[in-house]
């Protein structure tokens, strides 16, 4: 065969395809850090200066309650529904107490005895915790307590503990962030003398306002969606901030001073509230109740979980923000930008009126200080936060990690080493921070906390205090309130001992046994 006139293809030498080589990588090295450019720009969200604040904020009920042979009655429905946030067709699938998002708020008064009737309509297994109450375990509502589909759960105990903002939630072992998220949270709201006898706003709804903060994210069908980015090294982070179940709430103040009880109930996010002019307000109360003193500044960081009470001054036909400003996590540069470290939201607008109704100022001494002191410890314990463990085993509903002396307190060394965000959560008990690397805490941390951040790296000490609330076989939680590391295993458990006793063996999850009448 004739090969005259065809082309001949001449061959590459070893180093031509060297060269080619090295510019295929040096093309996707390029796009790599493009992408990772790209996605660095798209990981952070601010909606500062861009929400219409075109809805009223919604305020959740007040939950109805009877005398019944001395004990105050309450009686909450877990429910799912739809709910109308402005998005879509309005109409989000949401779940709830007593209504399709949210639910209404307890209140009582120390010195009551109180029974709550949970009655499960969803179609499967929850729970409810009365996050920051000090009850027997049995009543606690952790995993432990199921309330299968159809079947009704009646908690009793006497409320023994200082005025203070609780609040409640599913608990579900492996599925609370996802029932959370969805809306399943509520407030409760403790008084006593004390707290009643203080010159501070009271009036529920009007200038005493519950502001509960979630942040959601919605696909294009307007129906909430999981938020969960690659790098994420703590879960959802939505972009939408929904306050009170309200997107772009407003909220129109007839008061000099309105108090705002805030509540971060969201899985994941960690947030910073101050005002976006940066004026100063008074925190008054964090999650066990009123600080001793007032505490004046412009900012209160708040992880999954926490509350705070802050009472803002504000003049005649003024507006102003609450806002979140990025939070200081204690994170290198690249994690803190994926745990949500950059983002800043707009939440709620408070509307004064023309004419406000004169307020006292905030008293000077709010409540006895907590006087725990670490001399009065009985034991030192350590636990170390890290990846989804803790003192390297995750949750074990049949093993009970830790035992404690009802009446006691103790001692705990809380050491994170994963270089990711946590914080801890202590069931049935309240504690102080005693020092953060060995720093004092700040005038924020003054109070009693039952939940507080861990940065990471760090070492943060705390004293707990127990109740008498002696259980030998029902089980306490301690765990990271971030909801995806807590569902994936970051939680413990311990029982409360009076002297003499050995810890016994946690029940079935589905026996309930002592831990309230079930039907």
């Amino acid at each position: 065969m004739s090969t005259a006139g065809a082309a001949v293809r001449p061959r590459r030498t070893a180093r031509q395809w060297a060269i080619r080589a090295l510019l295929v990588l040096l093309v996707l090295a390029l796009a790599g850090l493009g992408v990772l450019a790209l996605t660095w720009a798209r990981a952070v969200t601010d909606t500062t200066g861009r929400v219409a604040f075109d809805r009223p904020l919604a305020i959740p009920p007040l939950a109805p309650s009877r005398i019944e042979d001395g004990t105050r009655v309450f009686q909450l429905r877990a429910t799912a529904g739809s709910t109308d946030f402005g998005i879509g067709d309005g109409a989000t699938r949401t779940r709830g107490f007593d209504g399709a998002y949210l639910g209404p708020t307890l209140r009582a008064e120390r010195g009551e005895r109180v029974r709550i009737d949970v009655t499960n309509d969803l179609p499967e297994m929850t729970t409810v915790h009365w996050h920051g109450h000090e009850l027997p375990a049995a009543m606690d509502g952790g995993p432990h307590q199921e309330i299968a589909p159809g079947e009704t759960w009646s908690p009793s105990w006497t409320v023994d503990q200082p005025a203070a903002t609780t609040w409640y939630h599913p608990h579900p072992h492996g599925a609370t962030a996802e029932q959370v998220r969805s809306g399943m949270a509520g407030m409760f709201i403790l008084e006593d003398t004390t707290s009643q006898a203080l010159d501070l706003p009271d009036d529920y709804g009007v200038d005493d306002l519950p502001v509960i903060v979630q942040d959601q994210a919605f696909d294009g069908d307007g129906q909430l969606r999981r938020a969960e980015h690659p790098f994420s090294p703590v879960g959802h982070l939505g972009d939408t901030i929904v306050a009170n179940g309200t997107i772009g709430a407003y909220h129109d103040v007839t008061t000099e001073r309105i108090r705002l009880r805030l509540l971060n109930a969201s899985v994941s996010r960690v947030y910073d509230f101050g005002l976006d002019d940066g004026r100063e307000f008074a925190l008054i109360g964090t999650d066990g109740g009123l600080l001793p003193a007032p505490h004046r500044t412009d900012s209160v960081r708040l992880s999954p979980g926490e509350r705070a009470e802050i009472v803002v001054v504000l003049r005649p036909a003024e507006r102003v923000v609450l806002r979140s400003t990025p939070p200081d996590l204690g994170t290198d540069p690249w994690t803190g930008r994926f745990a949500g470290g950059d983002d800043s939201f707009d939440i709620l607008e408070l509307r004064a009126t023309d004419r406000l109704d004169r307020a006292p100022g905030v008293p000077d001494r709010l409540a006895e200080a907590p006087g725990l002191d670490p001399s009065d410890a009985v034991a030192t314990r350590q636990f170390r936060f890290s990846g989804v463990s803790i003192n390297g085993r995750r949750m074990d509903m049949d093993r009970i990690d830790e035992a404690v002396l009802a009446g006691t307190t103790e001692l705990w060394e809380i050491d994170t080493s994963d270089g990711a965000p946590h914080n801890i959560h202590v069931h049935g008990a309240r504690f102080t921070v005693l020092d953060v690397d060995g720093g004092a805490p700040g005038p924020e941390l003054s109070g009693w906390k039952d939940t507080v951040y861990l940065a990471p790296e760090s070492t943060t000490r705390i004293l707990v205090h127990f109740t008498g609330h002696a259980d030998p076989d029902l089980p306490f939680m301690i765990h990271c309130h971030l909801l995806r590391h807590e569902d994936r295993g970051m939680m413990a458990q311990f029982v409360v001992l009076d002297p003499g006793q050995e810890p016994g063996r946690p029940p079935a999850a589905h026996d309930h046994g002592t831990s309230g009448r079930t039907r």
